[in-house]
């Protein structure tokens, strides 16, 4: 007769954390990062081809434009202009060390959690196609602009609009009121 195996509470997992026998376990992690991923370089691969830098294609008037920039610094262009050299690496570093937060925040959450599970697999796949551009290019490409009259939201991208939709993914869960039981 096999042995039973203990219950997750009793093998160290938090009550309701994804189990580590579960073989799908990582399915709203991995899914939503690659697609995010993928899409997001496709489309910075286009802007880089199509778009020379520092041009702008206007496509609604008054609100939106694609452009061609690159961020050398963090979120919202933080940075942008300090001109160190040591920044790209330590923003590779702090991108890489998210990542490994993202997959350990991850494990924490519960298997039926599956707003904040799909949020992180968004974040994931945001950080890290931001973070090949930091290795490929030295900067992130942002292409993205939305404004009304002359205010303009920084530019934008993919993996950026993925990072914010995991994060409202992860809010809406939070404000979830907890399952009656």
């Amino acid at each position: 007769m096999a042995p039973k195996s203990l219950p997750a509470s009793n093998r160290g997992i938090p009550a309701g954390a994804v189990a580590a026998s579960d073989p799908h376990r990582f399915r709203l992690l991995w899914v939503p990062a690659l697609l995010a991923t993928m899409v997001d370089q496709a489309v910075k691969a286009w802007v880089v081809h199509a778009l020379p830098l520092f041009s702008v294609q206007m496509v609604v008037p008054g609100f939106f434009n694609l452009v061609h920039v690159r961020n050398t610094g963090g979120a919202f262009s933080l940075f942008a202009h300090a001109g160190l050299a040591w920044q790209r690496w330590l923003f590779v570093a702090i991108g890489a060390a998210a990542l490994l937060v993202i997959v350990y925040l991850y494990r924490q959450a519960a298997a039926a959690d599956v707003w904040s599970r799909l949020g992180f697999g968004l974040i994931f796949g945001g950080a890290l196609g931001n973070l090949i551009d930091r290795v490929r290019y030295g900067n992130v490409v942002d292409f993205l602009d939305v404004y009304l009259g002359a205010h303009h939201w920084p530019a934008f991208n993919v993996a950026d609009a993925a990072i914010s939709i995991g994060a409202g993914a992860i809010i809406l869960a939070l404000l979830k009121p907890p399952a009656a039981g």
